[in-house]
């Protein structure tokens, strides 16, 4: 039977709020590139770019966006969770 790794049950969370582009996907990126095996991410980003930033960045790099979201009624932040594939 295979042991879940650390980051299996509790995803890691970036918090890039207040940062423009490209900062959030470098962030995602590097956080990413520390991480061996699968586990899931959710990346906190306000900047507008990021919507169409972190799924072309998952696609391009074989990652899932497993579910994004704006977390308020006025869009003020974006959350995205992601699944990094091995």
């Amino acid at each position: 039977m295979t042991q879940p790794g650390p980051h299996a049950l509790q995803p890691i969370t970036i918090d890039a709020r207040g940062l423009s582009c490209p900062l959030p996907v470098l962030r995602l990126n590097k956080t990413l590139k520390g991480i061996s095996g699968p586990a899931e991410v959710v990346l906190l980003a306000t900047d507008p770019a990021a919507l169409r930033d972190v799924p072309a960045f998952c696609g391009a790099h074989g990652h899932e966006v497993i579910h994004s979201l704006a977390q308020s009624p006025q869009g003020e932040f974006f959350k995205f969770r992601i699944r990094k594939i091995a």
